[in-house]
């Protein structure tokens, strides 16, 4: 996860208007939203845009008349990607500001740090951000993609682009040794093998060894679960050593948090990914989004994958509190476990009623200019691999996050 404040930290526009959407709004409404993540330190090129994401959801919905006539009031906390103030701001949450639900988390380490605080209050919790899967709670709504959803769209695609043989660079903690198993087994689906899989430290920034490694596996695919700035490294040192027009490249993480704007042209042309979201997406909804935004924030651009999925995870909410006529959790649960569904920025996303997690549509894309091109979209993708260990319906007490056989 990088932190290149140039590129990502919105234009003095922006941040005027970022201003104008104060912490606490409409004081004295009744419904309050909780929110908790790292809107400064290293994570802040993601929190920051998630964070105004938020506000301008919340700020859209008070304008037209707010939740059954009530307004929503707002509780934000800066974790300073610290993740021991998860725990701290959480507890706050649900102590002292008493909030009706909370949206927050990033790093799978933040959602677990304030998860079981969320459940043992009876505080709704959405996680509104892509990650490995397996988390099966009744008291979280789970608004990303999982890596069944992703990968078993990527894979395909990139192999009959490329080839059969796959090379894997993997983050070395739980969402990249996740996602290489998902990758591992949709490149063996489509009669693929893996000629070689490494894991890096997130701290890991020179790749020269490792592309040396590659060139001599000589794969016909790259595919890159990295995560970070230090990662971001590879992608330019890939670039450098002139392999980006002789083995293409796939990644499961590169571009949420907009780092194919870091990129050059030159060093991000062409590589492949598959998410709920691109800015380039031709819909109607997707262009009153993008003039909503601009409105609020001016022509600052710098929304991204997860800061779409944490508005529409606002939006979800917000739609089965109407449909509940409360902000009762029991209530609005109930409303959620219909299927409810929604049409966002991203495409549609659909509640599952058997593991809270979204069924929603992926795209597959390639860098263009610093953008995403969308090359194909596929509808309503369900979370299958969670939906392999998690049935709420059958039991609604569970409470665990499984390491799903894969």
């Amino acid at each position: 996860m990088t932190s290149n404040r140039r590129s990502f930290l919105a234009s003095s526009a922006a941040m005027a208007a970022f201003a104008t959407l104060p912490t606490s709004t409409l004081a004295a409404s009744k419904i309050k939203l909780g929110s908790v993540l790292d809107t400064s330190g290293i994570f802040d090129a993601y929190g920051k845009p998630m964070d105004m994401a938020m506000r301008l959801a919340v700020s859209e919905i008070n304008a037209s008349g707010g939740l059954n006539g009530q307004m929503i009031d707002i509780s934000a906390y800066d974790t300073q990607s610290d993740m021991a103030l998860y725990s701290q701001y959480g507890q706050k949450l649900v102590r002292e500001d008493k909030v009706d639900v909370v949206h927050g988390g990033i790093l799978s380490a933040s959602r677990e740090a304030i998860r079981q605080t969320m459940r043992k209050s009876k505080t709704l919790y959405f996680y509104n951000v892509l990650y490995e899967g397996g988390v099966c709670d009744r008291n979280i709504f789970i608004n990303g993609v999982t890596p069944a959803q992703q990968v078993e769209a990527l894979i395909p695609h990139a192999m009959g682009r490329s080839g059969k043989k796959v090379y894997i660079l993997a983050a070395d903690y739980n969402y990249g040794q996740i996602t290489a198993n998902w990758i591992r087994k949709y490149v063996a689906d489509n009669g693929g093998e893996i000629v070689g899989l490494d894991f890096f430290p997130l701290d890991v920034a020179d790749f020269g060894s490792t592309i040396a490694k590659i060139q001599k596996a000589a794969p016909d695919l790259v595919v890159a679960p990295l995560v970070g700035g230090a990662h971001l490294s590879f992608f330019r040192q890939w670039a450098a050593a002139g392999m980006k027009d002789k083995i293409p490249l796939a990644s499961t993480t590169l571009g949420v948090g907009n780092e194919h704007k870091v990129l050059t042209a030159e060093e991000g042309n062409g590589i492949m990914v598959a998410y709920n979201y691109s800015q380039e997406l031709d819909t109607p909804v997707n262009a009153a989004f993008k003039k909503k935004w601009a409105d609020a924030y001016g022509d600052d651009t710098n929304y991204h994958e997860i800061a779409v999925s944490n508005y529409q995870g606002v939006m979800m909410w917000a739609e089965a509190v109407r449909q509940a006529g409360s902000v009762n959790r029991d209530d609005v649960i109930a409303a959620l476990e219909t299927g409810l569904s929604i049409e966002g920025p991203g495409g549609k996303i659909t509640v599952d009623p058997k593991t809270h997690h979204a069924t929603l549509d992926v795209h597959i894309m390639e860098f263009e200019n610093q953008g995403m091109k969308v090359l194909e979209t596929l509808p309503q993708r369900a979370p299958i691999d969670t939906q392999a260990v998690c049935d709420l319906q059958a039991n609604p007490d569970d409470n665990t996050q499984y390491e799903i056989q894969i």
